[in-house]
């Protein structure tokens, strides 16, 4: 499975982007996509994930509201929406795949994107 993450780029604050996370591989309806980030010197940050079959989404507490996680597995693609961004979502925004169920733990997602680096500038 290899991925590649898209969308990053420079925001003022509250503006919105779209991620988007293009999959190549063969993926099941046990699989789960996940978002997470990393800021300069900090450790990689859980944002959401969904279930590829059923949609079940988690989010971080802290970003409930303002992401928006989806999926289109017609075209095995994941995406994170994110609105009102501030200043601290400034980091490098990492999709990656689960074999089975969500999870908010980056070390059992056993694929991962590039990255793809967002700025928010306050």
């Amino acid at each position: 499975v290899q991925l590649q993450a898209s969308g990053g780029g420079l925001v003022q604050a509250g503006g919105s982007l779209r991620l988007s996370c293009a999959i190549s591989g063969r993926l099941y309806s046990s699989h789960a996509m996940g978002w997470f980030r990393q800021a300069p010197g900090k450790k990689r940050e859980f944002v959401a994930a969904i279930r590829r079959g059923a949609g079940t989404t988690v989010y971080a507490e802290s970003l409930k509201g303002r992401f928006t996680i989806s999926r289109d597995n017609a075209a095995n693609t994941v995406s994170l929406q994110m609105n009102n961004l501030k200043s601290e979502d400034t980091a490098v925004y990492y999709c990656g795949v689960r074999s089975r169920g969500v999870s908010s733990i980056p070390e059992e997602y056993h694929a991962w994107g590039q990255g793809t680096l967002v700025t928010v500038s306050s």
